[in-house]
């Protein structure tokens, strides 16, 4: 299962929309970060400042989240076809922007992120 952080805690900051600094914070409190279909947004320049943060996470605190029913990915084109439940079948739309904004391919992005929830769980291996 997941050991305790640097700062006595274990835990993930589920749908982190915050700045790098904030994501910094959390990191040095031990804390594991969590992204959603939020960095697929690009109104108000919500993921310009989560690709910032996202390269701040370090693998092995990095995971990949839903937030469902809410937060689906507006980079689904065209709009028509995007629903508006958001769905585990729609985390690779995640995947993908967040691979982007580290530099990283989708492939190596899914493989730390899939290890990272595996280890912080104590799931057995998916992979």
């Amino acid at each position: 299962g997941c050991e305790f952080g640097e700062g006595g805690m274990a835990g993930v900051v589920h749908c982190f929309t915050g700045t790098r600094e904030e994501a910094e914070a959390f990191l040095a409190m031990g804390l594991h970060i969590g992204v959603t279909g939020w960095i697929c947004d690009g109104r108000e320049g919500r993921s310009a400042q989560a690709a910032e943060a996202l390269r701040a996470v370090p693998r092995g605190r990095l995971m990949v989240e839903t937030d469902a029913p809410y937060l689906t990915p507006r980079t689904i084109r065209p709009n028509r076809l995007r629903p508006w439940r958001n769905e585990p079948c729609l985390l690779p739309h995640v995947c993908a922007k967040a691979a982007e904004c580290r530099g990283e391919s989708v492939e190596d992005l899914c493989s730390h992120t899939l290890r990272t929830t595996e280890l912080f769980f104590g799931l057995p291996g998916l992979t």
